[in-house]
């Protein structure tokens, strides 16, 4: 049989097709726009979404024994608010993940509700990114919309309303909205309370490899698909990656190099971060997750090379770097704010220590190691709760980077598993319609058989060295720039 993996992202939709053995048989992309009415505002269109996607699944298949195909399931950027009225027309353009206009309504969330509260009730504290906060500007700033509410949903579970007719969520996505229980994998009735909204207006919850629906036949036919094939709930897109990466069971870690980046810490038993530094969610798997995200991470990159140094040539600015862990130039990667371990959307990217002899190649390399560093910050949180962490897989744009999964290595000493396909959430997805169409008995067997590893790239004991020296520089920049920060936001 065939799977679909619907990878949801910021700038595009990635489709993946995949056989029973975890062939790849297909892939295809397709980009929609990305908005940004005001200054920190981050919008889009989900009709984008739905239309690309379509087209994604036609092209996908147009190949293949379309018979064949059993389940489609999902793995979407997190935290958007997208709300449908009682016509299940979107109200507005879905707030995304990283928009910043909620400041206003997190800090009330953090400092009038308060942080051990929200702990309580949720599990997390509030960042400006989640769908709470979003939820709060709207009824402010929006009353009429607002009112005219009837469902809220995650950018995926647009996808599986659209194509299903189930109003539903899984637990892992759900668990970044600030509005779940986490612990308990249900929703919060303090939070619905606190942001003025039903048990009505919320999704049903399932796990990530449950079914949810199927086909609407309408849909069918126009794909040339069966009635049958099966939606599956599917995951936020860190936890799809990590189900693609095979990051399931206690204990192990993968780290994504993506437009965000994410260190994620897989679980089979709930635990929590008392300073709310590290996000405590429920995984794909049926089990539980920490996760560290930074808001820049590959996209650093992408802004420096494109904007700055105006190159498409990423591999060829990577060249010249050959003094790892001896650069005096540092980065903070903090372009718009920062979440973990932070939380503090006032944070900015700097560049410090340069001095009349700074190479092109320093000021590259310190943006590739920025990242590394920051990301470090929430592995550091986790290694305070007493966990042990002693290798990670890696995905993500930036983990094609030979250089850049050799400062992961070495930064963070860590032993770094390159797979053979580094699909991620697309992969995430394609498995989770696997286990949901009974090829696999759960989701942990599935990526044991189908996740292989390719190489793995290992510390290097005097590199190592040298990095933690620049590691402990690196830790002292934001602390003292973090007032120079908020006079500047002023």
């Amino acid at each position: 049989m065939l799977y679909i993996g619907v990878d949801l992202g910021t700038s595009a939709v990635k489709l993946l097709l995949m056989d029973s053995t975890g062939k790849i048989e297909k892939i295809v992309s397709r980009e929609y726009p990305l908005y940004f009415p005001h200054p920190a505002w981050s919008e889009q269109n989900p009709e984008d979404w739905y239309r690309e996607s379509i087209e994604g699944i036609r092209e996908l298949t147009a190949d293949c024994d379309k018979s064949q195909v059993a389940g489609i399931s999902f793995g979407g950027q997190m935290h958007g608010l997208v709300t449908l009225d009682e016509n299940d027309e979107v109200i507005r353009p879905a707030i995304l993940w990283n928009d910043g206009r909620s400041t206003k309504e997190t800090d009330y969330l953090n400092e009038v509700i308060g942080t051990e509260n929200l702990s309580k009730y949720t599990a997390n504290i509030a960042f400006t990114g989640f769908t709470a906060p979003k939820i709060l500007w709207m009824r402010e700033n929006e009353p009429d919309k607002f009112a005219r509410i009837r469902k809220i949903m995650l950018p995926k579970d647009y996808l599986a309303y659209r194509l299903s007719g189930t109003f539903c969520s899984d637990y892992s996505d759900a668990s970044g909205m600030l509005l779940m229980d986490v612990q308990n994998k249900c929703w919060s009735a303090e939070m619905m309370e606190l942001c003025g909204i039903t048990r009505e207006q919320l999704p049903d919850l399932y796990e990530s490899y449950e079914v949810v629906g199927t086909l609407k036949p309408q849909i069918a036919e126009e794909l040339g698909l069966s009635e049958n094939v099966k939606i599956i709930a599917g995951a936020g897109d860190n936890a799809a990656a990590a189900v693609g990466t095979g990051t399931v069971g206690e204990g192990h870690c993968n780290i994504s190099l993506g437009t965000s980046g994410t260190i994620f810490i897989s679980s089979r038993n709930f635990r929590v971060d008392s300073h709310n530094a590290l996000h405590s969610f429920a995984h794909a798997d049926g089990g539980y997750h920490l996760m560290g995200c930074m808001l820049s991470a590959a996209s650093c990159n992408k802004w420096w090379m494109e904007e700055i140094l105006k190159t498409s040539e990423f591999s060829k600015e990577q060249e010249g770097i050959v003094k790892l862990g001896e650069n005096q130039v540092f980065y903070l990667p903090y372009l718009m704010g920062e979440r973990s371990p932070h939380n503090d959307p006032q944070a900015r990217a700097t560049f410090t220590g340069m001095t009349m002899d700074t190479t092109r190649e320093e000021m590259t390399q310190a943006v590739l190691e920025g990242v590394v560093f920051a990301l470090r910050d929430s592995l550091e949180v986790a290694r305070s709760l007493g966990i042990t962490i002693e290798r990670t897989k890696i995905c993500g744009g930036g983990a094609k980077s030979p250089l850049w999964k050799k400062m992961v290595a070495n930064i963070m000493n860590l032993k770094v598993d390159v797979l053979e396909n580094e699909e991620g959430p697309a992969m995430g997805g394609a498995i989770l319609a696997a286990v949901g169409c009974g090829e696999y008995p759960d989701v942990q067997t599935a990526a044991e058989q189908l996740v292989h590893i390719r190489e793995t790239v290992e510390p290097e004991p005097e590199l190592v060295a040298k990095y933690e020296k620049q590691y402990s520089k690196f830790r002292e920049i934001y602390p003292a720039l973090k007032p120079v920060f908020k006079k500047l936001a002023e």
